[in-house]
């Protein structure tokens, strides 16, 4: 999603291919052999295959809003996206494939970022500024999943300023936008 919203944003259209994961296309694996998506691929044979990277390139070619004012700022709390908080939020959201401990666990070592993102808010509307960043569009997908495992327990979680954060991105043009259903790519 994230990568959808930069390519969105920067007005940069592309043949969009909306694939099954439980039946990747070879064409995808051609493309991109560790079989994950997004897969950006250019006409010159070049492909980005992370989505931070495709928001980055994204925002280098265009940048109308200057998304990357604060890239010094966005990359350190996106990487502990990634890295620290992804991996929780994964086994908050499959938590029976993970029985070593309860849903309520793994939801607990979530909460230790979104209590960042709080005290983040409570200085600025959005992460970094008082304007949609890229850290917000890079890590805003994620609380989205996040909240979305328990939508009653995070309506009413601690996280007042995260919450409004949250609403104002779901209720975006640039999210409508970028939620469009696709039909599934078939490979020739």
């Amino acid at each position: 999603m994230r990568a959808r919203l930069a390519m969105t944003y920067a007005g940069i259209k592309v043949e969009q291919r909306e694939i099954l994961l439980k039946d990747k296309p070879q064409a995808m694996l051609d493309a991109s052999p560790k079989g994950t998506v997004p897969v950006l691929v250019f006409e010159n044979g070049q492909v980005i295959d992370e989505s931070l990277d495709i928001m980055l390139w994204a925002l280098e070619q265009h940048d109308p809003n200057d998304w990357l004012s604060h890239q010094e700022q966005a990359i350190p709390l996106i990487d502990i996206n990634d890295n620290a908080f992804k991996p929780w939020l994964d086994k908050y959201k499959y938590a029976d494939r993970f029985p070593e401990h309860s849903k309520a666990y793994y939801r607990k070592q979530g909460e230790t970022f979104l209590q960042t993102l709080e005290t983040l808010l409570e200085q600025h509307t959005f992460l970094h500024v008082n304007q949609p960043s890229l850290t917000d569009y890079a890590i805003f997908p994620f609380i989205r999943q996040f909240s979305f495992v328990d939508l009653v327990w995070f309506e009413q979680a601690p996280y007042p300023k995260l919450q409004v954060w949250l609403n104002k991105h779901l209720q975006s043009n640039l999210f409508e936008k970028v939620m469009v259903k696709h039909p599934v790519w078939m490979q020739e």
